[in-house]
């Protein structure tokens, strides 16, 4: 029975570890995304998945390019 005091015990302390050391690194800052948004309008261009196959359909159909 004592075991599982130990156990138990152990667990609780690192479990606490764990989250005080999860709300440090987001308190400092370690998962702010800097990066991406600079970026983001750089990748905003690409035609949605529908738009790309409702072409290609209709240049199949007709013979003609869309633009």
């Amino acid at each position: 029975m004592s075991a599982l005091f130990i156990l138990l015990g152990a667990s609780l302390s690192i479990a606490i570890g764990f989250l005080v050391a999860f709300i440090w690194s987001v308190k400092s800052g370690q998962y702010d995304d800097e990066y991406t948004p600079s970026v983001r309008m750089l990748f905003d261009d690409t035609k949605p998945i529908i738009n790309n196959v409702q072409s290609k359909l209709t240049e199949k159909n007709t013979g003609k390019k869309s633009n």
